[in-house]
Order: C-alpha cells, then sequence, then structure tokens
C-alpha cells in the first residue's frame, strides 16, 4: 500500500466536483522514472524551477568531479547517489511545486493503485460524511510545567 497526496486549488470547497478537474495525485515515495531520467521527468511534470534546481545539481557534480580531478568510477558512483537522491525526493519537490502554485495537499489516501487513490479521494472529497476528522482535545494537553532536562533555571541557586 502506497501513500497519495491530493492537491487541489486553494478556494477549492469539499464537495465541488469542479474542483476535481484541477487536482493532481502524487504518490509518496522512491520514483524509479525520477532516477532514471532525472530532468526529463521533472520537464514532462511540468516542474520547471525544480527541473533547473536539479540540473544545475547535476552540472555542478560533473563540473566539480572534472575540477577535482577524480576517477571515473568515483564519478559514476557519485552521479548514481545523486540520481538516487533525486528519485527519493522527486514526490518532495513535486508537492513543493504544487503547493507554491497555489495547489496545496488537501488531502492524503492510502492506496494499492493509482487508480484506487483516486476513486477514494474523489468519494472522500464529494460525501461530506466521509470528511477527514481531527479532534483535538485541549483536555489532553500536559499542563504541568516542569522542566525535563539539565536546565540551570531549573537547579536553582547554588
Amino acid at each position: 500500500m502506497r501513500t497519495y497526496t491530493i492537491h487541489l486549488p486553494e478556494g477549492a470547497l469539499r464537495g465541488d466536483g469542479r474542483a476535481l478537474d484541477g487536482a493532481a495525485i502524487v504518490p509518496d515515495g522512491f520514483s524509479p522514472q525520477a532516477f532514471a531520467f532525472s530532468v526529463l521527468w521533472f520537464l514532462f511534470h511540468r516542474l520547471w524551477l525544480a527541473a533547473l534546481f536539479v540540473f544545475v545539481l547535476l552540472a555542478g557534480l560533473a563540473v566539480g568531479g572534472r575540477m577535482l580531478g577524480i576517477s571515473p568510477v568515483a564519478g559514476i558512483v557519485i552521479s548514481l547517489l545523486a540520481s538516487l537522491l533525486i528519485g527519493l525526493e522527486a514526490s518532495s519537490l513535486r508537492r513543493w511545486s504544487y503547493a507554491r502554485t497555489g495547489r496545496p495537499a488537501r488531502d492524503a489516501v492510502v492506496a494499492a493503485s493509482r487508480d484506487e487513490a483516486e476513486a477514494k479521494a474523489v468519494t472522500r472529497w464529494l460525501d461530506p460524511s466521509a470528511a477527514p476528522r481531527t479532534v483535538v482535545s485541549a483536555s489532553n494537553r500536559r499542563v504541568d510545567d516542569s522542566v525535563i532536562g539539565l536546565f540551570p533555571a531549573s537547579e536553582g541557586s547554588r
């Protein structure tokens, strides 16, 4: 099972079916496509700023490796590690780009596939009784003001 975040336009109201036309579903976790194609993956998803950042990072690694005179094997290992990092962080950069352009994460679902995630998201968005409930009780808060740790203020005067 994988977690998916649903990104909707900022002014979207729960129950409005038209808001789902601009929805984006982003899977959480490692992206093998971003690992393999890096900059092209970001361009395909229209993440221009993230693509520029990744391109500058990869170009900087290549130029830095040349200037330092590292061996070709070390250069390949560094490139693979950078691609691994890109694959791990691609979904986070995608979520950041959507939030920056006015489409913040409005919901998250756990599903086995993208189609199941889309079906769950549509059901939860259109059905008000299926809305996620957040309950925060003030009585559960800790009122104790005791200090934990070795702080000089808590020990008093010596």
